[in-house]
């Protein structure tokens, strides 16, 4: 069948024509980190998370010590203003000429010493004095960005109170030529009024050579059908003048206006993206993957497919046009938005050398692209799925299947996916599904009462979440990490006094899980694992479970089972190994949770674990500092939900 890809600009066709004439596609592209440095949240604009260092290796990572540990500048702040519910640390640090510059959860920014662990400088915007809790999931940052001017640099933020500030990279001052006196104000320029209570920045911007690109978080799992708006913004980096903006939600007159029945693009938010962008800085483009238009699981207000929600949108960075786009997902109601950004890399299929770009997502699907067309690498296939039962929501009668690579987490659910590691808990997962419709991925969610809940999986946090996948660019690989979960959207009617939606989730939250038998998974393992592409030829190379995952449980402890794997982590790549947060495994010295993994990268084979001082949740990166390499990861802090609270701390490694 054919794919929805959208490519109709001849602009775009008269771009590749142009690169191909100057030998731009052929031009060896620079992937992955130089210099030792890690100069953005990816490593580099192209999201690898590649660095070519090979001090530490499978044979002396076990070696790895403490170099220093730098205690998040929040904790002040906590003691002071206890009523704050921190999230969790999960800035990923850059590091340049020396100099590691990383965000807080409560969106401070700070300069670290790479080597001693110094703080140098500290920028606090006390977003807390203006804020009870950010947008969404509260207070969490995962980064922040860094330009270059000639030697002028400077470190951005976009912060949860709807600021954007330009910092001096050696003394963190204010620019007073950014914006009003080095801040500019991001609440003016979408188009309609906005507040800090519904939208929020917690992501790294991006920058393509002169220009910011801005993307937001909007809340989630609203219960009325009006939402603030998730467009994209363009700002100049040196000075903070707004120069364009791409609505994601096309106005009337626009390409995509008219998927959006009824005049529900009037009313309709978020389609935003809220994790961070991939950049292509030779040719000047930046890919966004956006997510779910408002309401996450019913969207019986905003019928049509709903360009541009749950895309990749490639945009010019110089004049804010598209140049082209794909929808994943048509008429969106899983919550099945791109968490993370693609990862860019050039590949080589079938003879033909291709720069490509290859998005994960939480459907466990890899969509690959020719990032200069938008051409897919291998063909993706509209298929028919399930229609809606709900009265007045009109699922989308087909949804895109990409035909390679093949999915690398589970997808949907069948009676020969349930737990069978002994008979009686196999037949109380059956009984357990008696409850529930096991379908097939796309499958619509239903009236609670009316015919039986269905589960979906992958669950609305993924497979794949923002932490994302990693490339090495030498040999073609892309490294996925995801986790196998369930979610249930059932739909209620709401109070007409509450909300103007005709349902809503039933649920407190947006989704409920459906656990297992005594309290085991529902499914077989793994439960996490990690999945090597070879994207030469868009076939998996291995799969491995990730974390120990529910074998010391006590029902399957006696079976002495293998790793079955346990959520998922961000990945990091170089030129030795592959390390992945979390998933230490008991039985080959590692430490839970509270570990980086390390893998061999080419038949992942699991050589151990890296422990650690609290549990990390940012993404694992590393530099070299006077002739060693380090790891760096942060981690502890709050759950999203108010959970436990471990002292936020920033962890750094290094061989003695």
């Amino acid at each position: 069948m054919k794919s929805r890809c959208e490519n109709r600009s001849i602009r775009t066709l008269t771009i590749a024509a142009a690169l191909i004439l100057f030998g731009a596609i052929q031009a060896p592209a620079q992937h992955g980190t130089a210099n030792g440095e890690w100069r953005a949240i990816g490593g580099d604009p192209g999201n690898t998370k590649y660095a070519p260092l090979d001090q530490i290796t499978g044979d002396n990572f076990k070696d790895l010590q403490v170099a220093f540990t730098w205690d998040s500048v929040s904790n002040k702040v906590m003691k002071e203003k206890p009523r704050i519910q921190i999230g969790r640390f999960m800035a990923t640090p850059l590091m340049v000429d020396g100099v590691l510059y990383v965000s807080t959860a409560l969106g401070q920014v700070a300069a670290i010493d790479a080597g001693t662990g110094e703080t140098l400088w500290e920028y606090d915007p006390k977003t807390y004095e203006n804020l009870v809790r950010p947008a969404n999931l509260g207070w969490q940052h995962r980064g922040v960005a860094f330009w270059d001017d000639g030697g002028d640099g400077r470190i951005l933020m976009a912060t949860h109170d709807l600021r954007m500030m330009a910092l001096n990279a050696k003394t963190g001052a204010l620019y007073p030529d950014f914006g009003e006196n080095g801040i500019v104000d991001l609440s003016k320029s979408l188009g309609r009024p906005v507040s800090p209570r519904v939208i929020s920045h917690s992501s790294p911007v991006a920058i393509c050579r002169d220009t910011i690109i801005v993307g937001h978080v909007v809340a989630d799992g609203v219960v009325i059908k009006e939402g603030a708006p998730g467009h994209i913004r363009g700002f100049d980096a040196r000075t903070g003048k707004f120069k364009w903006i791409f609505h994601t939600i096309p106005q009337e007159g626009e390409f995509g206006n008219e998927t959006w029945k009824d005049g529900s693009w009037k009313y309709t938010g978020a389609a935003n993206v809220w994790s961070y962008m991939a950049v292509d800085e030779e040719l000047g483009y930046v890919y966004c993957s956006t997510g779910t238009p408002t309401n996450d699981s019913y969207g019986g207000h905003r019928l049509g497919d709903g360009l541009f929600a749950e895309s990749i949108i490639c945009i010019d960075t110089e004049t804010g046009e598209r140049v082209w786009h794909f929808q994943a997902v048509h008429h969106g109601i899983w919550d099945y938005d791109f968490p993370t950004p693609g990862n860019l890399m050039d590949i080589t299929v079938d003879g033909r050398d291709i720069k490509a770009i290859a998005q994960v997502s939480k459907q466990a699907f890899t969509y690959v692209f020719d990032r200069v067309t938008g051409k897919p690498v291998w063909p993706i296939e509209e298929r028919p799925v399930a229609p809606s039962d709900v009265p007045g929501e009109v699922a989308a009668a087909t949804q895109p299947f990409p035909t390679k690579p093949p999915a690398y987490d589970l997808q949907g659910l069948s009676e020969d996916d349930l737990i069978n590691f002994t008979p009686e808990l196999r037949a109380e997962a059956l009984e357990i599904m008696k409850e529930y419709e096991m379908a097939p991925i796309f499958t619509p969610p239903r009236v609670k009462g009316v015919g039986k809940p269905v589960i979906n999986i992958p669950a609305d946090g993924g497979g794949t979440n923002w932490n994302g996948a990693a490339v090495d660019p030498e040999t073609g690989t892309l490294y996925v990490p995801s986790s196998t979960g369930t979610s249930v959207f059932a739909l209620v009617k709401p109070d007409p006094n509450r909300s103007n939606l005709s349902y809503k989730p039933a649920a407190g939250r947006w989704s409920v899980g459906v656990r297992g038998p005594q309290g085991l998974p529902l499914m077989k393992p793994p439960y996490g694992r990690i999945t090597a592409i070879d994207m030469s030829k868009g076939d998996h190379a291995w799969m491995t479970p990730h974390g120990d995952g529910p074998r010391y449980h006590q029902a399957i402890r006696h079976l002495n089972l293998p790793a079955l794997g346990s959520g998922k982590g961000g990945p990091l790549v170089t030129k030795t190994l592959l390390f992945v947060g979390g998933g230490g495994r008991g039985d080959l010295g590692g430490s839970g949770e509270g570990s980086i993994s390390v893998y061999d990268k080419a038949t992942g084979e699991y050589l151990g674990a890296i422990p650690l001082q609290v549990r990390p949740n940012g993404n694992p990166m590393t530099y070299m500092h006077e002739g060693k390499q380090y790891i760096a990861i942060s981690g502890g802090g709050g759950s999203f939900y108010g959970s436990k609270v471990e002292e936020p701390v920033l962890m750094v490694l290094s061989l003695p």
